[in-house]
């Protein structure tokens, strides 16, 4: 694995069709946060820096992982995943390597898939790598446009995409790996310009094309594992299918 991996988990969201005042990623999936769950996980990939971009109540997800290795950066206001990761900038201001950025509501992710997308990007050289897999009801996500030759082009949130893209079954996980130096970088110019009026992350991969760096592309193999929990009901999907997988 990477000699010098950095990760940034994205946990400042509130949560609000969970029915619950409790910061999303405190809710428990068999008796564990979710996003403690996240931690062991990158934990277990070699991470050797992690750091967790709060907001919401940021005082109980900060008194959750008193007894983990995390830094913290606070968002105080939520302005996208673009600007979550710029506010995470200051806690790696002297890290150098690469850095993979995940979100802390998917209790289902395993560290094998994260050891398998390190590879990939460390294998073809790439200067971002993106986590990719295919739904049958892709509905909610962001959808993965490929190039002519099947490589990646770009990343279109479900709210802004048409109905073509719309069909499209291969989703943005949300899940990448980047070389530090660029995506801080490429973070400087991204804008509003969407539906959400937020600085989406995506962004930063077209403006890596156009500059022609590499990027690559990994499909998951189990598409559970980046499920986002979203509701209460989501919430209980994931603790059935997370019962079988142990």
């Amino acid at each position: 694995m990477s000699s010098v991996l950095a990760t940034i988990i994205l946990a400042a969201g509130k949560g609000t069709r969970m029915k619950s005042d409790l910061p999303k990623v405190l809710h428990k999936v068999l008796g564990e946060t979710m996003v403690s769950r996240v931690v062991t996980q990158v934990e277990k990939a070699g991470s050797s820096k992690i750091v967790l971009v709060i907001g919401h109540k940021k005082e109980l997800v900060k008194a959750e992982l008193a007894d983990r290795k995390v830094d913290f950066a606070v968002q105080a206001e939520q302005l996208g995943t673009g600007h979550a990761v710029m506010i995470a900038k200051s806690a790696l201001h002297d890290f150098h390597g690469d850095v993979l950025v995940v979100a802390g509501d998917i209790p289902l992710l395993r560290a094998e898939t994260l050891k398998e997308l390190i590879k990939t990007h460390q294998e073809e050289q790439a200067d971002a790598t993106v986590l990719s897999a295919i739904f049958e009801d892709p509905f909610g996500y962001g959808r993965i446009i490929r190039t002519p030759e099947g490589n990646y082009s770009h990343s279109v949130e479900e709210k802004d995409a048409n109905d073509k893209i719309r069909r499209i079954k291969e989703i943005n996980s949300g899940i990448y790996i980047f070389k530090s130096e660029l995506l801080f970088h490429y973070l400087r110019f991204i804008g509003t310009n969407n539906i959400q009026g937020e600085y989406y992350l995506t962004d930063v991969l077209p403006m890596m094309r156009e500059d022609n760096k590499k990027i690559a592309l990994q499909v998951a193999d189990n598409p559970d594992e980046i499920q986002g929990v979203n509701t209460v009901d989501q919430l209980k999907e994931v603790e059935e299918k997370l019962k079988v997988l142990q």
